[in-house]
């Protein structure tokens, strides 16, 4: 699976220049959507892919749904099966890119940029703008950030019984560390 997910990154990313390229295949993806006064609703996924080109900031992220995992396997089973339909929509993709990014500019000191581009989640494309955190500790891109989506911008539907246990906007957080290829 693997593999076939290295090559589809590398596939999409056939379409912009031969630029130099760090990538990642260990990038940190958080999601909480937790409700005060009830169980904790969060996951974390450490196996993200990411490429980014540097002569343009052009970003491509995937990351397989099953990787998520959660404090209880009953919560990670009705993730899997009823929320997100891993088996049906078995990825989640963002590809996008970072304005004004100059590798030149990058440093060990953090610096904030814009970044726009479509998140594919649950077989629904949206466009995301957010602010991402970049820093170049040790020769590595480092890229922080998070944003919120509405699981109902994605078609993901909440049972009624539920809406009081989730919250309606679900925090994304994320942290990529990137190397030279």
């Amino acid at each position: 699976m693997n593999k076939i997910v290295t090559l589809s990154l590398l596939m999409i990313l056939s379409n912009y220049s031969y630029g130099q390229k760090y990538i990642t295949k260990n990038g940190n993806l958080k999601f909480e959507a937790s409700v005060s006064s009830f169980e904790e609703v969060k996951a974390i996924n450490n196996k993200t892919m990411a490429i980014i080109e540097i002569l343009k900031g052009d970003l491509v992220v995937m990351t397989s749904i099953k990787d998520f995992h959660f404090k209880s396997a009953l919560m990670e089973e009705h993730f899997n099966e009823n929320y997100m339909e891993s088996d049906k929509f078995p990825k989640a993709t963002f590809i996008g890119k970072i304005e004004g990014f100059e590798i030149s500019d990058i440093t060990s000191v953090t610096k904030s940029y814009k970044i726009s581009g479509d998140l594919t989640l649950h077989g629904k494309t949206k466009k995301v703008n957010t602010t991402v955190v970049v820093s170049m500790p040790s020769g590595n891109i480092s890229l922080m950030g998070n944003f919120e989506i509405k699981p109902e911008d994605y078609g993901i539907t909440i049972p009624k019984i539920m809406w009081n246990k989730i919250a309606e906007k679900v925090m994304i957080k994320y942290s990529l560390t990137l190397t030279k290829q």
